[in-house]
């Protein structure tokens, strides 16, 4: 398989505290890679750190081939890298048209119809303002910001936070057909097990700021997954 991102033995830290202590991923092309655990576990360090919010101490990362590890955030978005945060964060005052249109590049002015597509409740609404929306539509509203950006990779911190269960399921209905339409490498921090058993196609536990188990989702054995996600 190819490897589209690739973190090679990272350290991570905030000032003394070493948040990862050597930490190794590869996701491949067109997979969608579930990495779970508990709060307090390294999940958004990892993803900080991969969109260069956070500096590595130390390791590589890796995208396409393409050393990005001392490449700022803003450059890892222009080589095919998209981050969607914890929190949303849309721009609350800014219709839902003018938000996705914050994502848009390459002096593109326009909002691609299959975005749309993928969103249709976007549609409808795309002249209300963001902050008006549910945690569900805005959830939605920051995918579809970060897919004009014409990604390779895709990270998502957390996405079903705060999103009641029937919004959960048409989240990773969602997931699922922009992977097989657009062709789009995937990676997903997440604590809802069954979320990520729908969405994932490969599982990787995070503790400490290591990677100590991972399962193709074929192979998962629920019982002792959701041991190791449990306090």
């Amino acid at each position: 398989m190819e490897a589209v991102l690739e973190a090679r033995d990272i350290r991570v830290a905030y000032g003394q505290s070493e948040a990862i202590p050597g930490l190794s991923l590869s996701v491949n092309k067109d997979e969608i890679l579930a990495v779970m655990g508990l709060n307090g576990m390294g999940k958004t360090t990892l993803m900080k750190a991969l969109i260069g919010i956070l500096p590595v101490k130390s390791g590589t990362i890796v995208l396409s081939g393409k050393d990005i590890t001392k490449a700022e955030p803003f450059e890892r978005v222009v080589d095919g890298l998209a981050y969607v945060p914890q929190g949303r964060m849309v721009f609350p005052s800014l219709t839902v048209e003018e938000n996705i249109k914050t994502g848009l590049k390459n002096g593109a002015s326009k909002v691609p119809e299959d975005v749309y597509q993928f969103f249709p409740v976007l549609k409808e609404m795309r002249k209300r303002r963001g902050g008006n929306l549910s945690g569900g539509q805005q959830q939605q509203l920051v995918l579809a910001r970060a897919l004009v950006s014409e990604p390779r990779v895709l990270l998502m911190d957390e996405p079903t936070e705060g999103i009641q269960p029937s919004i959960i399921k048409e989240l990773a209905a969602i997931l699922r057909d922009v992977r097989e339409k657009k062709g789009l490498t995937i990676v997903v921090s997440e604590q809802v097990l069954s979320f990520a058993l729908s969405v994932a196609d490969r599982v990787a536990v995070i503790d400490r700021g290591r990677i100590v188990h991972e399962t193709t989702r074929d192979a998962v054995d629920e019982t002792s997954l959701s041991k190791m996600l449990s306090i």
